[in-house]
């Protein structure tokens, strides 16, 4: 089928930054790498848009991560890019990242900016890639159900007009839908709502096409279950623009759901509520949605008595195969109580809602999430140390979790903290909590990230993560970016520009 336009959207401001962008200075020590008048003029014929306003390309260069919101309250932004790219073909993305390996530059791919850990910050300056312009819909097999999209394709425009145009859906919708690309899906291995029955990006991934470090174009992928090797969609999904630019993707598609239901469970326990949602999904069932919120978090979020810990269920797709999965459940849900199904549709309503965060962030608060995946045997224990862990930390209000994504082998936790404390100390709270927590679910057998990906936020932690793992991480990345131009900084890799000394020693 003939290409499907979907217009260019633009990355949503997370926060104000007090004074303006344009007076906006770097908080990041790391040393910068400044672009002279020959190197400009170059990437001026590279890609014909490229921004140099103060004021854009601070706002350019800053992401979700709530740290940084902490700093635009302040003024600051983790740094600022020495230049802004808007590429609007494959073509154009090659002519600058061939040209920034040339010059030795940094350059940082960005889409929405929705990263939530720094991912997208130029810790050095250089030039920021911004993938926006490269959108729309291209060839649809609808006999395969394979859609080919650009990479700087907005979420929900994506969703809508597959939809609206072909009947069709990909089925991944995480929170930040409005404000992510489908690109940034793939860069730090996203996850949506709906993942239990669609798979994360990872499943649902099966192409791309990637600008190499050296400006080389090559395409992955693109048959089903292709045994050619290693996976190299893999070596690229969740790798956060440090070993290339994915500028196209073919996504798995499947019928838009003809058929929806929803339920909605109280258990006495978060222990007990695990347990039915581990034996519901290893008897083979997947509804699309199965969220459980502990005492702290119902009470919150649906008004319900602390001791309540609330699961929901949604489940769309084929009427004889959603019927047949919300049984299972119902089944393993037996001994608790059921509650009215209203409560699926109060979440439906602000599951995309983000403005809460700013809101709190503006009052001086400090507040962030901290969601990792973990097998089921090992959940109670992460649980528990990882909300005690976090409780202990001077200064901590709050802190609660969970779990939002079930497979066979195991799920989800998602915590949420937050802390009162003095704005001179808003900072190393933050450091402090990330660093309790994070101890707490590896020492307890978890995993560093489930879907926001590592970025600037995570990086100190990955080489304990991977173990002798780190020593291949850092072997690709040598051999495909070789003078470390891609997203310096990031995924805990060497850096040649030099340390991001963050956080402070």
């Amino acid at each position: 089928m003939s290409p499907t336009p979907v217009p260019p959207g633009a990355p949503t401001p997370p926060i104000e930054i007090a004074g303006g962008g344009a007076a906006a200075g770097g908080r990041l020590t790391a040393p910068l790498v400044l672009l002279d008048d020959d190197f400009l003029a170059e990437l001026a014929v590279a890609c014909a848009d490229v921004r140099l306003d103060p004021g854009e390309l601070a706002e350019a260069s800053r992401d979700w991560w709530p740290l940084a919101m902490i700093w635009a309250t302040g003024g600051t932004v983790g740094q600022v890019a020495g230049a802004l790219a808007r590429p609007t073909s494959v073509e154009e993305v090659s002519a600058v990242v061939a040209l920034c390996n040339d010059r030795r530059i940094p350059v940082t791919p960005a889409g929405g900016r929705s990263s939530v850990v720094g991912g997208t910050v130029p810790v050095h300056g250089g030039v920021l890639l911004d993938l926006t312009a490269m959108s729309g819909i291209g060839e649809v097999d609808a006999t395969s159900l394979v859609v080919e999209v650009a990479a700087g394709t907005f979420g929900d425009a994506f969703e809508e007009t597959l939809r609206a145009e072909h009947g069709l859906t990909v089925g991944h919708w995480p929170q930040s839908m409005a404000l992510s690309t489908v690109g940034g899906w793939l860069a730090c291995r996203g996850a949506g709502q709906l993942s239990n029955r669609y798979g994360k990006i990872e499943d649902i991934v099966v192409g791309l096409e990637v600008v190499l470090a050296d400006g080389r174009v090559i395409r992955t992928g693109g048959q089903p279950r292709q045994a050619v090797g290693p996976d190299l969609n893999q070596l690229f999904v969740g790798s956060e623009g440090t070993l290339g630019v994915v500028t196209r993707a073919w996504l798995q598609a499947w019928p838009a759901p003809a058929h929806t239901a929803r339920g909605a469970w109280a258990f006495p326990s978060f222990s007990a509520a695990l347990d039915a949602m581990r034996r519901t999904v290893q008897r083979g069932a997947r509804p699309a949605v199965l969220r459980l919120y502990d005492g702290i978090e119902a009470a919150r979020n649906f008004d319900l008595d602390p001791s309540v810990h609330l699961l929901l269920a949604y489940d769309e797709g084929d009427p004889m195969v959603v019927e047949s999965e919300m049984a299972v459940l119902a089944e393993e849900c037996a001994d608790a109580e059921r509650l009215d199904d209203a409560l699926v549709e109060r979440w439906f309503g602000h599951r995309n809602d983000v403005a809460a965060l700013e809101a709190l962030i503006d009052k001086g608060f400090v507040v962030d999430t901290m969601e990792i995946s973990a097998p089921w045997s090992a959940l109670d224990a992460i649980y528990e140390a990882t909300t005690a862990a976090i409780a202990a930390v001077p200064g901590t209000a709050s802190v609660s979790a969970h779990q939002s994504h079930s497979y066979p082998g195991g799920a989800c936790l998602y915590f949420t903290f937050g802390a009162a404390v003095d704005a001179d100390r808003r900072e190393q709270y933050y450091v402090d909590a990330w660093e309790a927590g994070t101890r707490a679910v590896l020492a307890n057998g978890g995993s560093l990230s489930h879907h926001h990906g590592i970025g600037l936020n995570r990086a100190r932690f990955v080489a304990d993560a991977l173990g002798g793992g780190m020593d291949v991480l850092r072997s690709v990345k040598a051999g495909l970016d070789p003078r470390g131009i891609l997203n310096p900084g990031k995924l805990g890799l060497p850096d040649p520009f030099g340390d991001v000394a963050w956080p402070a020693p």
